[in-house]
C-alpha cells in the first residue's frame, strides 16, 4: 500500500499557523483502517499486507516561514537569507536552528509518525486459518512502515548538498523515522532509485510540482537555489509584522496584530495586499492608522525590490515575476491599499492564467506519455482534485490514467472566487491523502483520495 501526503507546513511557531497535533492522531487512525482494509483481498480472504510506504511530497517541514532568519540585517559579517551561500557555516547553523524550532513546536505530531514506523501506531489482527481476522488472538501482525520524505519549494534546503546539510537531514530523519538515507531527500524520483522504483510498482509518477511555478522555483538555477518565493515571503510576510509591531506597538488593536501574523497563510501569497486592507478596513481605528500601516508596507516594498537577489531576477525585454512584484509594491507608493486590488488580480490572471489545477502539466509528464504510469500525483497548490486524463473505452475497462493533486494538511485563507475586490478571505484547515494499492489488496480497488476541510 502506497500513501501520499504533501504540504503540510510544519513551521516553528514564528509565523502563521500549523496544522493542529489531532491530524496527525487521526491520520494515524485511517492508516490503520486503511492498511485493515488493503489486508482484504480480491479473492474475498483475509491476509494482513507486509509493508506500508508513506511518501511526504514535498513542504512537510517549512523553514522559509519562520522570522529566525530575520535576526541579521543587510551589512551585518553573518547576514544570511535563504538566497545566501549555502557553503558558508552560517547558513546550515541557521538551517539547523531553524530545524530544531520545527521539532520543537510540532513535537507530539511528528511523534506520531515516528511511532508508525516503530510498531506502536499500526498493528492489525493475525488471519486464521480459514482466511478471517483473529480479533482475540494474543498477538498482533505489525506491517513494515516505511516514510520517504521529497522536498519542494519550502523545505528545499534539506535537498542541498554536503555533509554540513547532511547532519541535518539526519536529525530530520532520527526525529520523524524517516527511510532516507542522510545524503538523500530526493527533489524528483529519479534522484533516488528506491524511490523510483517504489513508483514503478505502483504504476505511480509523483513530484511536489513546484517546478510548474516561476515564482516559486527558477528553472535556470535549478532546486538548490532560492527564488522569488523566498525572498517575498522572507522580506514582506515574514517581516512585516515584526516591523509594525517595532514602529507602532501598543497603538494598534490586538484583533488586527493578530491578523497580521496569518500572512503566511494567505493563498495565493500575491494577494497579501488584498488581505492587509481588508484588515486595516475591520480593525483600524483610524485613517492615520491606516496611513502608518501602508507607510511600512511601502518603505518594506522598495527595500524588497532594491535587494540584489531580486533585481538580479529580473529579465530584459519580458514581462517576468520581478516586474509583477513592482506593480504589486510599487504602485502602492502612489495609491491606496484597495487600488492594489486591481493589480493584483490581473497579475494573478497574467502569471499564472487564472487557473489552479496543474491537469495540463500531468498529461505532459513523460511516464504518462510513455504508459508506465496510471497515476500522476503532485501537490504544490493545496488543491485536492482527481481529474480523469484517459481511458481505453467505456466501463468497465481496467485501462485508465488519473492526475490528483494531494493536496494539503494547512491552515490557510483563501481569496475567495467572487469578487476578489471585495477582500473577501474564508479561514479552514485541510487534511488530504492519496492511497494507491497492487495486485489483490482492498479487494482489487486501484487508489482512493480523500480530502477533508473544517473551520
Amino acid at each position: 500500500m502506497l500513501v501520499i501526503i504533501s504540504d503540510l507546513h510544519l513551521g516553528d511557531g514564528t509565523c502563521g499557523k500549523s496544522i493542529s497535533p489531532s491530524a496527525f492522531h487521526l491520520f494515524a487512525s485511517r492508516l490503520r483502517e486503511l492498511a485493515y482494509q488493503a489486508s482484504w483481498r480480491k479473492d474475498n480472504n483475509y491476509r494482513p499486507i507486509e509493508s506500508i510506504d508513506l511518501v511526504l511530497m514535498g513542504d512537510i517541514l517549512d523553514p522559509q516561514h519562520s522570522t529566525r532568519w530575520l535576526d541579521t540585517q543587510p551589512g551585518d559579517p553573518d547576514y544570511t537569507r535563504p538566497w545566501s551561500d549555502f557553503n558558508s557555516p552560517q547558513y546550515a547553523a541557521k538551517l539547523r536552528q531553524v530545524t530544531r524550532a520545527m521539532f520543537e513546536h510540532n513535537a507530539e505530531g511528528l511523534k506520531v509518525l515516528r511511532d508508525c514506523v516503530q510498531g506502536q501506531a499500526i498493528y492489525l489482527p493475525p488471519a486464521t486459518n480459514s482466511g478471517r481476522p483473529d480479533f482475540d488472538a494474543r498477538e498482533l501482525f505489525y506491517p513494515a512502515v516505511s516514510i520517504h520524505y521529497m522536498v519542494g519549494n519550502h523545505d528545499w534546503y534539506y535537498h542541498l548538498p554536503g555533509p554540513q546539510f547532511d547532519q541535518i537531514r539526519q536529525e530530520i530523519i532520527e526525529t520523524m523515522g524517516l527511510s532516507n538515507p542522510a545524503n538523500m531527500f530526493p527533489w524528483q524520483a529519479e534522484e533516488f532509485e528506491p524511490l523510483e522504483e517504489l513508483f514503478a510498482r505502483y504504476q505511480f509518477y509523483g513530484r511536489h510540482g513546484d517546478m510548474y511555478d516561476k515564482f516559486n522555483y527558477d528553472a535556470e538555477k535549478g532546486r538548490d537555489a532560492a527564488a522569488l518565493g523566498d525572498a517575498f515571503a522572507m522580506e514582506m510576510l515574514n517581516r512585516y509584522p515584526l516591523e509594525v509591531d517595532r514602529q507602532l506597538g501598543a497603538e494598534l488593536p490586538p484583533a488586527l496584530v493578530d491578523s497580521l501574523r496569518k500572512l503566511t497563510n494567505i493563498r495565493p501569497a500575491l494577494a497579501t495586499p488584498l488581505w492587509i486592507s481588508g484588515q486595516i478596513k475591520q480593525h483600524a481605528p483610524s485613517h492615520k492608522m491606516e496611513a502608518q500601516l501602508k507607510k511600512i508596507w511601502d518603505t518594506m516594498g522598495q527595500e524588497f525590490l532594491d535587494i540584489n537577489f531580486v533585481r538580479q531576477a529580473d529579465k530584459a525585454f519580458e514581462f517576468d515575476m520581478v516586474d509583477a512584484l513592482q506593480l504589486v509594491l510599487g504602485i502602492s507608493k502612489r495609491t491606496s491599499f484597495k487600488r492594489i486590488n486591481d493589480v493584483v488580480i490581473w497579475v494573478r490572471q497574467k502569471m499564472w492564467g487564472g487557473q489552479i489545477s496543474y491537469t495540463k502539466y500531468a498529461l505532459e509528464e513523460p511516464a504518462l506519455q510513455k504508459g508506465s504510469a496510471r497515476y500522476i500525483a503532485y501537490g504544490h497548490t493545496h488543491h485536492h482534485e482527481v481529474v480523469p486524463l484517459d481511458s481505453d473505452g467505456v466501463p468497465p475497462t481496467t485501462a485508465f490514467q488519473i492526475y490528483m493533486n494531494a493536496g494539503s494538511w494547512h491552515s490557510y485563507y483563501t481569496l475567495t472566487a467572487k469578487n476578489p475586490r471585495d477582500q473577501k478571505f474564508v479561514p479552514y484547515q485541510m487534511f488530504s491523502y492519496l492511497v494507491f494499492y497492487r495486485a489483490d489488496q482492498r479487494g482489487g480497488r486501484h487508489f482512493e483520495a480523500w480530502s477533508g476541510a473544517f473551520a
